[in-house]
């Protein structure tokens, strides 16, 4: 069964902790409940976005760097 992740705020996510190092996940990687998958920015705050289910990531419905607001779908894991 699909687990949808969530925006929780609005701001730009990203899918590497600082932009010379690799993303947190790609699709196609296994992660695990509580795993960080990106981070959102908002005013030079981040928030980590972790996936709440064990899976493998199905897709992203967010590109890197680009905008959420809250309850957007960022990412399916499978």
């Amino acid at each position: 069964m699909s687990s949808q992740i969530i925006a929780p705020i609005p701001g730009i996510f990203y899918r590497r902790p600082a932009p010379d190092k690799d993303p947190f996940v790609e699709v196609g990687d296994t992660v695990e409940a509580g795993q960080t998958i990106g981070v959102i920015e908002i005013m030079k705050q981040f928030t980590e976005v972790r996936s709440e289910a064990a899976g493998v990531v199905a897709s992203f419905d967010v590109e890197d760097l680009g905008m959420v607001g809250p309850g957007d779908v960022i990412a399916t894991i499978d």
